[in-house]
């Protein structure tokens, strides 16, 4: 009887090769980003170290940074997926800040006008499906544009976040402005019936189990069903998969649907559960960040978990930079463009670097 060899490290390394890349280079391209941001804040006048333990403190440092942390971290799992979603079919959509300021002044449009006519959860709920619905129609669109008319999807979800983002401004300051608030043009407050709660004995909404959900969900629906390996393979190779008789226009249009949704459920977690109305406030960049969570994640929805925690944490930093260090409040956003410079170039590396390709045997 013959009796298995154990697999040599060469064996096991060639096995586990993908993985590791696929580990080693957002974790690479993270510490080098670090040190770039180092070099800035030195330029800056600060201390680089002293930056990062503040960095730290702010976002991981204590049990109330923690719940800062979080409670940013919640919408950045949501958009992420807006972006991550559609990349498993070679889409790269851009639209995460349009999608989800649309998602949120449908869900206001909705919560004003049902009111307190119906229990509070049946209006949250309605709430909640005109976030997801017009998110994902907002997301289909540039889809649609792509798959119809071979209109470039990254253009034009971007340029959906302006059209968004303007549609909102002209709403909040005509027909839907409260007039008694004066600090800036706003819809009417929610009833606070209609909105979200926080977790027990905490500050964190329970949006951050929405995010978690969503992300969990959206981890089985592309790994572990047919129609998540129907678009992966349509979007590792699109002629093979329309020659395979795949419906690439409906997995286009579904799987942009799915990601618009995402970010339209995050901003219908930010009006119910911090804003409370729709105003400018609503264009906080979560959606602009979430393109970075993906990315850095490689589009996978658990790791987009573990990002957006990360990067919410440099976000709830913000405050502290400028009073310890005397640095711009927007000093967080250079270091999130850096970080998203550094992951775009580790991208290129892909299959490159000699530790990590496969060797040819002769």
């Amino acid at each position: 009887m013959a009796i298995a060899q154990a697999a040599s490290p060469s064996d096991w390394f060639s096995r586990w090769r993908r993985p590791l890349e696929a580990v080693a280079l957002p974790v690479a391209a993270l510490l080098a980003a670090i040190v770039i941001f180092g070099v800035f804040c030195a330029f800056a006048g600060a201390n680089p170290f002293a930056v990062y333990g503040s960095i730290y403190k702010a976002a991981f440092g204590s049990w109330s940074a923690w719940q800062n942390t979080l409670i940013r971290a919640s919408p950045l799992m949501l958009t992420a997926l807006c972006t991550a979603l559609p990349a498993r079919l070679g889409l790269v959509i851009i639209g995460n800040e349009g999608a989800l300021v649309m998602g949120g002044l449908a869900a206001v449009v909705a919560g004003l006008q049902l009111g307190t006519a119906l229990p509070a959860p049946l209006t949250q709920i309605a709430m909640a499906i005109a976030a997801i619905i017009t998110g994902g129609l907002w997301i289909t669109l540039a889809g649609a544009l792509r798959h119809y008319r071979g209109v470039n999807e990254t253009i034009s979800s971007l340029l959906l976040n302006y059209i968004a983002i303007a549609l909102m401004n002209h709403l909040v300051e005509g027909p839907m402005r409260d007039a008694e608030f004066v600090t800036k043009p706003s819809s009417a407050e929610l009833d606070p019936s209609l909105l979200i709660g926080n977790l027990p004995g905490s500050r964190i909404h329970y949006g951050l189990l929405y995010g978690l959900i969503a992300c969990i969900i959206a981890y089985v629906l592309i790994q572990r069903t047919t129609f998540g390996f129907a678009a992966r393979t349509a979007g590792g190779n699109i002629r093979a998969a329309r020659i395979a008789g795949l419906p690439v226009g409906k997995l286009t249009l579904a799987v942009c649907f799915l990601g618009g949704s995402a970010a339209g459920l995050a901003g219908m977690i930010e009006v119910a559960a911090v804003q409370k109305r729709i105003n400018a406030s609503l264009v906080s960049n979560y959606g602009y960040a979430g393109i970075l969570v993906a990315f850095v994640s490689r589009h996978n929805p658990l790791a987009t978990v573990l990002v957006a925690i990360l990067l919410g944490g440099i976000l709830a930093s913000g405050g502290i930079l400028q009073r310890s260090h005397d640095l711009p409040d927007a000093t967080v956003l250079v270091f999130q463009g850096i970080v998203f410079l550094c992951v775009l170039f580790s991208d290129s590396l892909y299959g490159r670097l000699p530790w990590f390709r496969e060797k040819v045997s002769t």
